[in-house]
Parts: C-alpha cells; sequence; structure tokens
C-alpha cells in the first residue's frame, strides 16, 4: 500500500511562500511592461532583425506588432496568459512569463503576417533572443 505524504505545517507555509512570490514576480512583470512598451518593442524588433531570426520586409510593421502584443498582454487575464503559453511551458526550466508569451505569439502568429516573409531558428533561440531584450526592461 502506498504511503500518504501530509507535509507538516511548516512545509506547507514554505511552499505557499515559494508559490506567493512566483506569482508576485510575474504579476510584477506584466504590470511592468506599461513603464517600457515603446523602447522593449523597438529593441525586440531590432534584435530579432539582426540575429536573422525574423526576415521582414518592413521593421516598422514588425515593431508595432510587438506593442501590440505587449500591449494584449498587459491587459489579459491570467487565464488567457497560461493558454498562450502552454505549448511551450516546458521549454526552459524557470521562463520568464514575457518572454514566454512573445516567444508564442512569433511562433504562432507573427509568422503569419503579411510583413513577416519567414522566421528561421528553434523554439529556444527565438525565446533566447528575446529573453535578453525582456531582461534588460522587466525584472
Amino acid at each position: 500500500m502506498a504511503k500518504v505524504f501530509r507535509p507538516s505545517s511548516r512545509e506547507s507555509s514554505i511552499l505557499s511562500k515559494i508559490e506567493s512570490s512566483k506569482e508576485h514576480a510575474r504579476r510584477k512583470a506584466i504590470m511592468g511592461i506599461k513603464d517600457c512598451i515603446d523602447p522593449l518593442s523597438n529593441a525586440l524588433a531590432m534584435k530579432m532583425v539582426e540575429n536573422s531570426l525574423i526576415e521582414t520586409n518592413n521593421k516598422n510593421s514588425l515593431e508595432d506588432q510587438f506593442l501590440k502584443c505587449l500591449e494584449k498582454l498587459s491587459y489579459s487575464e491570467d487565464f488567457d496568459i497560461d493558454y498562450k503559453i502552454a505549448p511551450l511551458r516546458n521549454l526552459i526550466k524557470q521562463p520568464h512569463v514575457v518572454s514566454l508569451y512573445l516567444t508564442s505569439f512569433v511562433i504562432e502568429d507573427l509568422i503569419n503576417h503579411k510583413d513577416v516573409e519567414d522566421i528561421f531558428g528553434s523554439d529556444e533561440e527565438i525565446y533566447y533572443c528575446i529573453n535578453q531584450q525582456v531582461t534588460k526592461f522587466l525584472p
């Protein structure tokens, strides 16, 4: 017969604090988007083109698409965010929620945009390029 695991109150409180700190960091990152939305969308578009991950014929349109995605993220509910990032949740061990959302946006939505000719690189390469820019602006 399997043994039933019942954590003590001390273990439960530690686990609760860890979960709470993760949720707090997630909310703080999403709320921080509003403060740096323009420079972040510009940096993302430039870096994706510089690293040859996205081939486009209009960089300004690409920047505008990132801007719209970030605006949508800043007003989205938790369920919508979790639904969008679900396919990529296990991409890396401790992902940044904003970077994961933007990676999902690039892979699923941006590829069908009229100004985007092609997207190159693996999911991990796209994530790391995006995450490099996101961590410059958000905690």
